[in-house]
């Protein structure tokens, strides 16, 4: 839907949210441009791709920001669609993740300056657009010395990773994890984190349609540090259980698929395991055997990284997990999924490869022209 242009009435309209564009021409268009929605619904029948949005002066507190690139995640497309538990008000902006370069600050902003690299602190900011002005609040700073692409998709997925791996058990070098879904964003990046602490992962993956295919997945997340890539069928073999006569049993699994692929990684926790659920991609309810939670004392728990950022805004628990995951990437311990780079005027071709099931590879949209 491309080169919808903004009337003053929807310009006005657009103030609520402060997607808010500059003048310097980032777009492949001759003018500054977002992905936007007016009303929930499929994104194909929603987004329209607007230009030439008025600009205001930066106020005392905000921040004049430059967007550099911004990921697509399945949780963008949800929230378009108007299923997602954050309903950012209409019109809004597409996009939660990505980053960008201040280019000016107002006059008590004092913790930014032009040329630093920065992210959304919460969900709902709206990073699909090339320019924006808001509060500064709303940002928070990272090191500008890291890939691009792994800027801009750090804030969820491999912080998601992160504190999946750390505030449910208690792991140690040596110990193992399973893992369903393990070649999507969070799971390449649990890949990567748990084998710089020194732990196992068994990482479960739907089966492909032909081998080759399954053994090009296979080598990929191997190379990423993963030890052990099975399919959902492969979980309820023999030669898979034979697995623990040379490794402990796990002590934590990440579920993002649901149903029975849960239900089976459930089943291969140790005594005193915890499961985490962070998604749910099946869209088939999380089934618990009775007797893991009263003989195995099993746990089963969720998460959800935007109600933690929520509680831990500004913390220096925060602080430090950014820069723990930066150094990770300066230490080529952690790197941005495969992907692809579009220019943010294909949203809607990036979106439809998002949408492809058996996708490896993650979408980025691309500012500059």
């Amino acid at each position: 839907m491309a080169g919808a242009r903004l009337s003053v009435s929807v310009s006005r309209l657009f103030r609520r949210l402060e997607p808010l564009f500059s003048s310097r021409h980032y777009c492949s268009l001759a003018s500054p441009c977002a992905v936007s929605y007016s009303q929930y619904g499929e994104p194909s029948k929603v987004l329209r791709f607007l230009t030439d949005v008025d600009v205001p002066d930066v106020r005392d507190d905000q921040v004049s920001v430059r967007m550099l690139a911004a990921p697509i995640n399945p949780a963008d497309i949800n929230m378009i669609q108007g299923v997602y538990p954050i309903k950012p008000p209409l019109p809004a902006v597409g996009g939660n993740e990505g980053v960008g370069e201040v280019v000016s600050v107002g006059l008590q902003v004092s913790d930014l300056q032009p040329g630093d690299w920065v992210i959304p602190a919460d969900s709902g900011w709206g990073t699909w657009r090339t320019h924006a002005v808001c509060p500064a609040s709303e940002l928070r700073k990272i090191p500008n010395d890291i890939p691009l692409e792994a800027a801009a998709t750090l804030a969820v997925n491999p912080c998601t990773a992160y504190r999946m791996l750390s505030d449910f058990q208690h792991l140690q070098p040596g110990d193992t994890i399973v893992q369903n879904g393990a070649n999507s964003g969070v799971g390449q990046a649990v890949i990567q984190i748990a084998a710089a602490r020194g732990l196992v992962t068994i990482n479960v993956v739907r089966n492909r349609p032909d081998r080759s295919s399954y053994f090009e997945l296979e080598m990929y997340l191997k190379g990423l540090g993963g030890h052990y890539v099975i399919t959902e069928e492969g979980l309820r073999r023999q030669d898979f259980r034979d697995i623990f006569k040379r490794l402990p049993r796990p002590k934590l699994a990440l579920n993002c698929v649901g149903g029975k692929s849960a239900t089976e990684i459930l089943r291969h926790l140790e005594t005193g395991g915890t499961m985490v659920t962070y998604g749910g991609m099946s869209r088939q309810p999380v089934t618990v055997p009775t007797g893991s939670l009263i003989f195995q004392d099993i746990k089963v728990v969720g998460y959800w990284m935007t109600q933690w950022n929520k509680r831990q805004t500004d913390s220096q628990e925060s602080s430090e997990m950014l820069s723990t995951l930066c150094d990770y990437v300066r230490q080529g311990k952690l790197q941005a999924p495969s992907n692809v780079q579009v220019p943010i005027s294909d949203y809607m071709a990036a979106i439809n490869s998002t949408r492809d099931a058996f996708s490896t590879k993650k979408q980025i949209l691309t500012m500059s022209s």
